[in-house]
C-alpha cells in the first residue's frame, strides 16, 4: 500500500505560477511510476505529467515547456512546478504511483492516487 498526500494548490492568476508536492510513504516499491494526473468539472481525467526510475518524464503535450516533474526518491517527494499557467489549466490535481505504468499518461495503470488538490487560474 501506498499513500499519497498532495499540497501546493491554490489560486493564480493567468501567468503565475505554483509548485505542487506530493509525499508518498509506505510500500516505496510502488512509487516506481508517480505522475500527476487532473480532472476539471465536467471532463476526463488527464494524464499531466509522468516520472518513472530514476528519470525518464513524459508530458502531455498541452503543458510541455510549462511544467517540469521532478521527484526526490530518498524523500520519497514528487513535485510538479507550474509555470506560465492558463486558465484551462484549472482542475482537481491528483498524484498517482504504481509499480508499473506501461503507458505512463494512461490513468488504469495507477491504483494509488491521493486526494487531490484544487488549482485554480483566473484570466
Amino acid at each position: 500500500q501506498v499513500q499519497l498526500v498532495e499540497s501546493g494548490g491554490g489560486s493564480v492568476q493567468a501567468g503565475g505560477s505554483l509548485r505542487l508536492s506530493c509525499a508518498a510513504s509506505g510500500d516505496t516499491d510502488s512509487t516506481y511510476c508517480m505522475g500527476w494526473f487532473r480532472q476539471a468539472p465536467g471532463e476526463e481525467r488527464e494524464g499531466v505529467a509522468a516520472f518513472i526510475g530514476d528519470g525518464y518524464t513524459e508530458y502531455a503535450d498541452s503543458v510541455k515547456g510549462r511544467f517540469t516533474i521532478s521527484k526526490d526518491a530518498a524523500k520519497a517527494t514528487l513535485w510538479l512546478q507550474m509555470n506560465n499557467l492558463k486558465p484551462e489549466d484549472t482542475a482537481m490535481y491528483y498524484c498517482v504511483a504504481d509499480a508499473y505504468c506501461g503507458s505512463p499518461l494512461t490513468y488504469t495503470y495507477y491504483n494509488y492516487w491521493g486526494q487531490g488538490t484544487q488549482v485554480t487560474v483566473s484570466s
